[in-house]
């Protein structure tokens, strides 16, 4: 269909045929076709990616799990609450499940918190000047700096300068108790301190102006807006970076090992100080000892079962934080 735009009109010299509009429909038409061609493309190609990652995820599980079944339909009470051993038969993986617990309960009491109130602070009490923005733009770059670097930090601080003085290394005070899981639990919180503050900020920006505004219109003081207004509305995805925090804590490895998690058989035990300030393991440590012992015994079974069991944790933790999460945006929707 041919379209017409100035009937009537012809230019001296030159025909009417010359001077007719193009079928400008007929292009649309065909443009709209290679769009939909293109999108169909794309979608089966990210479709085709999600099957992929589907299938290795899937493949992995079931490797994991097939080898872990003996242990953990065997003896599953002895390998969640038996002590490290030579012996594969009696091997349990208490001592790290209780490190794990240790360092999931100073990144939850630290890092959070300091997070959150950071994350406040900088988006609605800061000024916008250069210096918040240079805090900013560092607080994003140590979020991705490699955790091994965390590990060297926690070493110099929390076990050679606020550790037990030894012949080589002079300490402050004897506050951490050196290689102990208080400097673990300590060098994990800073870690994930970062991803907190990010998550916590985006989610604060993320919160309509109009909520603040209508805030101080009905007379609001700055401290009433954030707190009843603004934190409520921002603290699911302040819940979400919380979930992905914590998971990265429970399951890091490298900075444990620099700052001296029992990467062998731990023997001692003790009350509950001697735990905290003596030597410790945790279950992303004992799956890295489990997988370096010539026994296949060890190197299969119990260190598939040792994954299998870091694997529900995480997993129960994250349906914990998901369950507040959900509950909480019910009870603000009521």
């Amino acid at each position: 269909m041919a379209v017409v735009t100035n009937p009537g009109r012809e230019t001296p010299g030159v025909s009417a045929a010359a001077t007719a509009p193009r079928p400008l429909v007929g292009q649309a038409s065909g443009l709209a076709r290679r769009v939909k061609v293109y999108d169909r493309v794309g979608k089966a190609l990210l479709s085709l990616t999600l099957l992929i990652s589907l299938a290795v995820l899937a493949i992995l599980l079931f490797d994991v799990a097939t080898k872990a079944l003996p242990v953990l339909t065997g003896r599953p009470v002895e390998f969640l609450t038996g002590g490290q051993s030579s012996n594969a038969e009696v091997y349990g993986i208490r001592q790290g499940l209780r490190g794990t617990f240790w360092i999931a309960a100073f990144t939850i009491l630290l890092s959070f918190p300091i997070g959150i109130a950071t994350a406040v602070y900088l988006e609605e009490y800061a000024p916008d000047n250069r210096f918040t923005r240079f805090i900013d733009v560092n607080i994003r770059n140590l979020a991705g700096v490699p955790s091994v670097v965390y590990g060297l930090l926690g070493l110099a601080v929390f076990v050679r300068l606020l550790g037990p003085s030894t012949a080589t290394t002079d300490s402050l005070l004897n506050m951490t108790g050196g290689r102990s899981a208080v400097s673990a639990g300590l060098t994990i919180a800073i870690l994930v301190l970062p991803i907190v503050i990010i998550t916590a900020a985006e989610s604060i920006r993320a919160v309509p102006n109009t909520l603040r505004e209508g805030g101080y219109g009905i007379g609001g003081t700055k401290w009433q807006v954030t707190s009843r207004l603004v934190l409520p509305s921002a603290m699911p995805g302040i819940l979400t970076g919380t979930i992905l925090s914590l998971s990265r804590a429970i399951g890091e490895t490298a900075p444990l090992i620099v700052v001296g998690v029992t990467t062998g058989f731990l023997v001692s035990q003790g009350g509950f100080l001697e735990r905290l300030y003596g030597p410790y393991t945790a279950l992303p440590a004992q799956i890295y000892t489990l997988a370096r012992q010539p026994q296949a015994a060890f190197r299969n079974e119990l260190s598939a079962a040792a994954i299998v069991v870091l694997l529900l944790v995480t997993l129960t933790a994250n349906a914990v934080a998901i369950v507040l999460r959900n509950r909480y945006d019910k009870g603000r929707a009521r």
